[in-house]
């Protein structure tokens, strides 16, 4: 690498910011208490605010991160880790700097969690989490833990089966996931503006005319993946796409795209990754036959999502969402925690009676 090149890099914000959340992930591999506190103390500022999935809510600082997240986790899971696949950072139209990451955290489930039951065996949870970094420091994070993956592979899902295909989602085909510094604005921002433009075009259907208007194969790959949140799970191809997520998507919710005034989305990208956050980003209505098996309630809801996409020659060809399941049904009424209980009541509680990993 040329001399101007490491220069470019040591001043990139977003390559230091990506070493700020590598030392973080690093503590998280093999997972010890005391290394992963002292390492969310050296990268959040201590009034950072956190964005949790239901129900861990919202929290403040490391600390508390800490506590109410990452030690009953590690309780459940001794042996836990994180693997990450996406790590890439960008700025967005309004001036932040964020750093997305996309994973898994992998472990035995020897203990409950949630009101999970354990089941002693290998267990895999995908994460999406992102950091708005302003000096130096995480002062926001906004995070999606796959909790209904859990119950799933505990046997204890207490909802309706996914219409796509649960199993573990694998990262990036290409395995360049982990985008290098330095920072390309241009290209990043050639990659958002793909991105962005697809959603226009979708936004377009159903109040605009038919399928068509979306334009899909103009932007998707049409070997393209899905990989949906567990309760929704992962489709192939335009066709697998709108049969296993879309049209079920649209049918219950027809007023989708429509009320983006009222939520705020922040677009990044890096190299060929585009990312959004937003919570929430986005506003619709549950009307007509309902979805993932909730009677429609003509509600209106709010939906948190992170997402990430990955463009490969001109189309989109993965692309990773997770969606605060749990709260959608929270705010249909839907306790899917009481309903957990009730399904599992005759479950034995408490931990596996082995030993698990080196204990």
């Amino acid at each position: 690498m040329s001399t101007d090149h490491l220069d470019q890099a040591a001043t990139d914000v977003h390559t230091g910011n990506k070493a700020v959340i590598a030392q973080l992930r690093q503590a998280m591999v093999d997972f010890h208490a005391d290394a992963v506190r002292a390492a969310l103390l050296r990268a959040l500022a201590p009034d950072a605010v956190v964005h949790m999935p239901h129900p861990l809510g919202d929290l403040t600082g490391p600390v508390e991160l800490y506590e109410t997240c990452y030690a009953p986790l590690f309780d459940a899971m001794p042996d836990l880790e994180r693997r990450d696949w996406i790590v890439m950072g960008g700025r967005t139209e309004q001036g932040n700097d964020w750093i997305g990451c996309g994973g898994h955290y992998v472990g035995t489930f020897a203990g409950p969690w949630l009101d999970i039951p354990p089941t002693g065996h290998l267990t895999h949870m995908r994460f999406h989490e992102f950091y708005r970094f302003e000096e130096g420091r995480v002062v926001e994070i906004q995070t999606l833990w796959d909790i209904p993956e859990v119950m799933m592979q505990a046997n204890a899902w207490p909802m309706a089966p996914s219409l796509g295909l649960e199993f573990c989602v694998p990262g990036p085909a290409t395995h360049d996931g982990i985008v290098p510094g330095p920072w390309d604005k241009d290209r990043a921002e050639a990659s958002c503006a793909h991105i962005v433009a697809m959603l226009d075009h979708m936004t377009k259907h159903p109040s605009q005319g038919g399928p068509e208007v979306m334009d899909m194969p103009r932007f998707w790959h049409d070997r393209m993946n899905w990989y949906g949140p567990a309760g929704i799970g992962t489709s192939r191809g335009i066709a697998g796409f709108r049969n296993w997520h879309q049209i079920p998507f649209l049918s219950a919710m027809p007023d989708r795209g429509q009320n983006a005034e009222e939520v705020t989305t922040h677009f990044f990208g890096d190299a060929s990754y585009a990312a959004v956050t937003g919570w929430p980003d986005m506003i619709q209505t549950v009307t007509n036959d309902g979805w993932m098996g909730i009677a429609p309630a003509g509600k209106r809801i709010t939906m948190k999502s992170l997402d990430f996409w990955r463009i490969e020659n001109g189309k989109i060809r993965e692309n990773w969402v997770l969606v605060d399941i749990l709260d959608v049904y929270r705010q249909l009424g839907v306790d899917v925690f009481a309903r957990l209980r009730e399904f599992n009541r005759a479950r034995i509680p408490g931990r596996v009676p082995f030993p698990v990993g080196d204990k």
